[in-house]
C-alpha cells in the first residue's frame, strides 16, 4: 500500500485506550550462540537478551497480545514469548508444550484472519526481536530474521550490497510469514515471487517424541531435509514449525561476490499515479477501462515482455472514496520508462471517453519503496478475499463489480488488481509450493471499517461481491480456464465454509492446487503432532 491508496481516504485514526498490567526473564542456557555479540537494529548490543516471558499481569501484555493487523480479533494467550535467538525459540516451544499450552506464532503480525489471535491459543511466540540482516558467506547466502520487516530487509540488502528481493510493497510487513506464503511485490513480474529466491530455511520442529529442535533445510538436491525447505516456498505460515532463519541466493547464482547472488535493485522508480473521479464514470466507461486493463495484461505477462519491471496496482475504490486509481511504476533506468508508462496508461483509458487526473514523479529507489504507507488511519476492522486471473474479467464479472462498487453505500470497499505472471509464469508449478504460475493479475478484495457495530454490514458486503464475481464456479476462484484459485496470503475461512464456496473444490486446492498432497506428507514428517495448526493450516494424512 502506498499514501494513495484507500488508507488515505479513510480519515484519521481512532483514539486507543492503554491497560496497565510484570515481566519474567528467562535466563539461557550458557550456550556458544548466547556470548556471541549479535547484530540488532543496526548495531552490536552484546550478548541476547535472554528469553522473556509475558503473562497477563505485566503492562506489555497488551502490546504483545494485541499486535494483530485485524482489530475483528483479539486473543487473550496465558503467555506471550519473546524470543532473541533460534534456542530461545526451541525453550519456549518446550515450555508451552510443558504446560499443554496450544501454541501460535507471530512475526509481523498483519495476517488478515484470527489464526494467532484465536481464543484456543493459549502462547504466543512473538518473533519481532528477531531482526538481523547479514551476509552468510558459509551459504553464500543473505541470512534474514523472521522478526525483520521489509523495510529493513530492503534497506540492509540495498545499502549494503545494491541487491534486493522481489518482495511486497509494505515495509511493515514481517519477512516472516510473508515469505512463507511466497509474497511477491513490485519487481515481481521482472524477478518471480520472493519464495524463488529462498536458499534455506532454519526451522524449529517438534518431532515424535513432543521435543522441540532445531533443523536447517536447503534447496540442495541432496538434502535429505529439501522438501520441508520446500514447503516454505508457498505453503503457508503456522503448518510445520518455527522459522527462525531464511537465507537468500537465487537460483543459479555462482561466485562469492554477495552482491552478485541476488537482484539488482532498479536505479530509480518512475511512478504514474491516475484516477478516475466516480462522478464521470457511467457504467460504460468502467467496462472499458476494466476490459482495457485485462487484455493488456493478457498480451504484456510474458518473461520476456519489455514491461516486466512494470507493476500497478489498479484499486478499484467503491464510490464513498470518490475515485479509481491506477498506481502504476517501473524501472527509471529502463531506456524510454515514462514513455512506457505512458503507453499503458493510455492502452487502458482508450476509448473510454474520460479524462484521467495524472501525477508524474521519479525517485531514487529506495527513498521511494520506504516511502509506501500501511496505515489503516484507525479503520483496522477489515475482512478479505483473493484470487488468480489467468484471463480478463467475463462481461458478467465486470458487470458486477460495477454493481457492487458503484452502489450509494457506506461500505469502503475495494477490489485491487495486481499485475502478475511474466517471470512468475516461468517457474514450474511444482518447483515451489506457490502453485500459481500462469496468471496474470493477482486480485485483492477487501472491506475496512472502524465501528463495530458496522461488522455485519461490511462483512455481508465482502462476501457477496466476491460470491457474486465468481457466481460462475460456485462462489470461489475455482482453477480453470479464468482463474487460478486464489493467494495463501489472503487467508478467508470461507472458503472452508460450504455455505459461501458451493463449487465442491475444498478451500485446499483453491490455494495449493495439486500441490497439497505433498504439503501433507511434509506435515507427517515434521509435525506429526499437528502442534503447528489453524483454522487452514495443512492437515494431517487421512
Amino acid at each position: 500500500m502506498n499514501e494513495y491508496t484507500r488508507r488515505r481516504f479513510l480519515g484519521s485514526a481512532a483514539a486507543v485506550g492503554s491497560v496497565t498490567a510484570v515481566a519474567t526473564v528467562v535466563p539461557d542456557a550458557p550456550t556458544a550462540e548466547a556470548a556471541v555479540p549479535r547484530a540488532a537494529g543496526g548495531g552490536a548490543c552484546g550478548p541476547a537478551t535472554g528469553l522473556v516471558q509475558v503473562d497477563r499481569t505485566d503492562r506489555r501484555y497488551p502490546d504483545l497480545a494485541g499486535r494483530g493487523f485485524n482489530g475483528r480479533f483479539r486473543g487473550k494467550p496465558d503467555t506471550v514469548y519473546v524470543v532473541h535467538t533460534a534456542d530461545q525459540v526451541v525453550d519456549a516451544v518446550d515450555r508451552a508444550l510443558k504446560a499443554g499450552r496450544r501454541i501460535a506464532v507471530r512475526s509481523g503480525g498483519h495476517c488478515f484472519e484470527g489464526f494467532v489471535d484465536d481464543p484456543a491459543v493459549q502462547a504466543v511466540i512473538d518473533m519481532s526481536e528477531m531482526r538481523e540482516v547479514c551476509y552468510d558467506p558459509a551459504k553464500r547466502a543473505f541470512a534474514v530474521e523472521p522478526g525483520a520487516t521489509l523495510g529493513e530487509a530492503y534497506r540492509t540488502l540495498y545499502l549494503d550490497w545494491g541487491v534486493t528481493i522481489p518482495a511486497g510493497v509494505c515495509p511493515q510487513v514481517g519477512v516472516g510469514g510473508h515469505v512463507l506464503g511466497g509474497g511477491y511485490g513490485p519487481l515481481s513480474r521482472r524477478d518471480g515471487v520472493v519464495a524463488d529466491h529462498l536458499y534455506a530455511v532454519e526451522v524449529v520442529v517438534v518431532d515424535a517424541s513432543r521435543r522441540a529442535r532445531k533443523v536447517v533445510a536447503t534447496r540442495n538436491e541432496g538434502d535429505p531435509n529439501r522438501e520441508l525447505w520446500w514447503a516454505h516456498t508457498g505453503g503457508g505460515g503456522g503448518n510445520f514449525g518455527i522459522v527462525t532463519r531464511y537465507w537468500f541466493r537465487s537460483p543459479g547464482a555462482g561466485g562469492t561476490d554477495p552482491s552478485a547472488l541476488l537482484p539488482k535493485a532498479p536505479e530509480s522508480t518512475v511512478r504514474h499515479i491516475v484516477t478516475w473521479d466516480w462522478s464521470a464514470l457511467t457504467e460504460e466507461a468502467f467496462t472499458r477501462i476494466i476490459d482495457n486493463h485485462g487484455a493488456w495484461h493478457e498480451r504484456n505477462s510474458e518473461a520476456d515482455t519489455p514491461y516486466a519491471s512494470l507493476h500497478s496496482v489498479f484499486y478499484l475504490n467503491s464510490r464513498a472514496a470518490g475515485n479509481i486509481l491506477l498506481d502504476t511504476q517501473i524501472d527509471g533506468g529502463l531506456d524510454g520508462a515514462e514513455d512506457l508508462l505512458n503507453d499503458f496508461v493510455a492502452a487502458i483509458n482508450e476509448g473510454t471517453g474520460v479524462e484521467p487526473a495524472v501525477q508524474r514523479s521519479t525517485e531514487p529507489w529506495l527513498k521511494g519503496t520506504l516511502a509506501n504507507k500501511f496505515d489503516t488511519g484507525g479503520f483496522d476492522r477489515t475482512k478479505s478475499k483473493g484470487a488468480y486471473l489467468r484471463k480478463r474479467w467475463t462481461a458478467d464479472q465486470t458487470a458486477t463489480l460495477y454493481r457492487y462498487l458503484s452502489a450509494d453505500s457506506q461500505v469502503w470497499g475495494e477490489v485491487s488488481l495486481y499485475s502478475y505472471g511474466a517471470k512468475v509464469n516461468s517457474v514450474p508449478e511444482t518447483a515451489t509450493a506457490t502453485a500459481q504460475r500462469d496468471s496474470v493479475i493477482k486480485v485483492w478484495m477487501s472491506a475496512t471499517w472502524m465501528d463495530p457495530a458496522q461488522d455485519d454490514a461490511n462483512v455481508a458486503w465482502i462476501r457477496e461481491i466476491y460470491r457474486d464475481v465468481f457466481a460462475g464456479t460456485g462462489g470461489v476462484p475455482v482453477p480453470g480456464d479464468h482463474t487460478e484459485g486464489t493467494f495463501i496470503n489472503y487467508p478467508d475461512v470461507d472458503l472452508a465454509d460450504p455455505e459461501w464456496n458451493t463449487s465442491g473444490v475444498p478451500w485446499h486446492t483453491l490455494y495449493y492446487k495439486g500441490n497439497y498432497p505433498r504439503l501433507q506428507r511434509v506435515k507427517a514428517r515434521w509435525d506429526p503432532h499437528n502442534v503447528f495448526r489453524h483454522a487452514l493450516s495443512v492437515r494431517l494424512p487421512d
